[in-house]
């Protein structure tokens, strides 16, 4: 293949979608392609889409018809559709959609080099079977978001049968890799310079059961922080079940475990945890809270509920209010109820009106608005370790980074003064600001030394937009 051949991405969705891209960009640089960051300057452009629930669906429709456009207006000559939404509904894209050339489902990532290699010619439906393939550490894959901080997908697919979730129909059952397999990715990750490794999976918590080989999610977790090199580990969708002892202690008190914990929770009223078919009620998950708080020191929580089910009244929404107001999570995702076809919620009766959904949206995230808030104001006058990232887009004169307790990606920025650093450095910083999401501090230099005080408090940096589907 000739060296100029050019291609762009589009990754939509999760993080898990995001490492499926990665596999696809390290595919496509082995057959010689170069990746561009205008789409208007690739001769391939792929769209890796998200399917979970209207919105994003609606939003990769949308992006694959502004793409199809460039083949007329740019350079493109091939346009590819992979991930979840044409899994999900292969033939329905491929009659609507005749403007895309080739089609690749959940699983297909590797199957791009058949498109690369025979643009035009390949298949145009490449949709397998999501059981097919598990992501392995042979697989090619180059980092997005930069060599310092790296997803690492330990399983694919879901067990689970939530009520609301269609996921286990087009990603299947779940299919955990080996730990030595994992441990041997995230050893070529830190080799590239990975210092931040984040372990996820749709449900992690049950990592490793389909194996019915006694692997655990402790177990990988303390291969993978004991590497040399790793430095933050960070552990991303946990179902709320009672938590094992070994897993807790790692996150209470292995030095590269972080303890952030994100457990997506969906409700608090034990009637719609039924009715949502989560097997737990209220009570577990106040325990498993509880165990959090009690064992883990400076834990920071991060959680998500859905809103306007089928069957959610206004007391079943209050019992969730009274337990956000009693949990004090440092974080909160809220999502409107999306029907999705193939699950059981969709056959649902008693929907709940899109304007009284709405409202519960709206009540609840300004209910999680200031106790987010006062958590990060807290945090003024407080040191805290902070891996440097770049540029930030606040002034030229600042740097960004993150300090552990914010996501990649997710959880907002911390913007860094007074002094420089490498991307990729993990260095000490003093907090001096903060708004809702994203702090400010003073950097130390390199030997640890923090600057003196300023004259008075530092200008928080801008207050970001909140929307319904963002973090309140």
């Amino acid at each position: 293949m000739a060296a100029d051949r050019t291609i762009h991405f589009v990754s939509l969705g999760c993080p898990k979608n995001r490492v499926d891209t990665e596999v696809m960009l390290g595919v496509s640089g082995l057959e010689g392609y170069r990746h561009v960051d205008d789409a208007t300057d690739a001769d391939v452009i792929v769209v890796n889409t998200c399917g979970f629930i209207g919105p994003a669906k609606e939003e990769s429709i949308d992006t694959i018809l502004g793409m199809s456009q460039l083949k007329e207006s740019g350079s493109c000559k091939t346009l590819v559709v992979a991930g979840c939404l044409s899994q999900r509904y292969p033939e329905q894209l491929a009659a609507e959609m005749p403007e895309v050339d080739h089609f690749l489902g959940s699983s297909d990532m590797l199957k791009l080099k058949d498109v690369l290699d025979a643009p035009g010619r390949a298949p145009r439906m490449l949709v397998g079977n999501p059981a097919d393939h598990t992501i392995r550490a042979t697989d090619p894959r180059l980092p997005s978001l930069g060599a310092h901080s790296v997803y690492v997908k330990i399983a694919e697919g879901c067990n689970r049968s939530c009520s609301f979730c269609a996921i286990p129909t087009f990603r299947g059952k779940q299919r955990s890799r080996p730990i030595d397999d994992v441990v041997r990715e995230c050893e070529m990750l830190i080799d590239r310079g990975a210092t931040e490794l984040n372990l996820i999976s749709q449900d992690t918590i049950s990592y490793g059961r389909d194996l019915k080989d006694g692997t655990e999610l402790a177990a990988l977790v303390q291969r993978v922080a004991d590497l040399p090199g790793a430095k933050w580990v960070r552990l991303f969708y946990l179902y709320p079940e009672t938590l094992k002892p070994h897993l807790v202690d790692l996150i209470a008190n292995h030095p590269k475990v972080l303890p952030y914990v994100d457990m997506p929770l969906q409700h608090a009223s034990d009637r719609m945890l039924k009715i949502m078919r989560r097997g737990h009620g209220l009570d577990r998950q106040r325990k498993v809270v509880e165990t959090l708080r009690k064992n883990v020191p400076n834990l920071v929580m991060r959680t998500a509920f859905i809103v306007g089910h089928p069957g959610e009244t206004d007391a079943d929404f209050a019992e969730l209010c009274d337990f956000v107001t009693w949990a004090e999570f440092d974080r909160v995702g809220v999502f409107r109820y999306s029907p999705e076809e193939d699950t059981r919620s969709h056959a649902m009766e008693d929907d709940v009106p899109a304007k009284v959904s709405n409202a519960r949206a709206r009540k609840l995230v300004a209910l999680q608005r200031p106790i987010s808030r006062r958590k990060t104001k807290a945090m003024i006058g407080q040191e805290v370790e902070v891996l440097v990232e770049g540029g930030s887009e606040e002034s030229e004169f600042l740097l960004r980074g993150r300090w552990w307790g914010q996501a990649p990606e997710i959880d907002g920025e911390v913007h860094l003064a007074n002094g420089t650093a490498k991307v990729g450095e993990l260095r000490k910083a003093l907090i001096t600001a903060a708004a809702d999401h994203d702090l400010v501090a003073d950097l130390a230099d390199e030997h640890g030394e923090l600057p003196e005080p300023p004259d008075g408090p530092r200008r928080a940096p801008r207050k970001p937009r909140i929307s319904l589907r963002t973090i309140a």
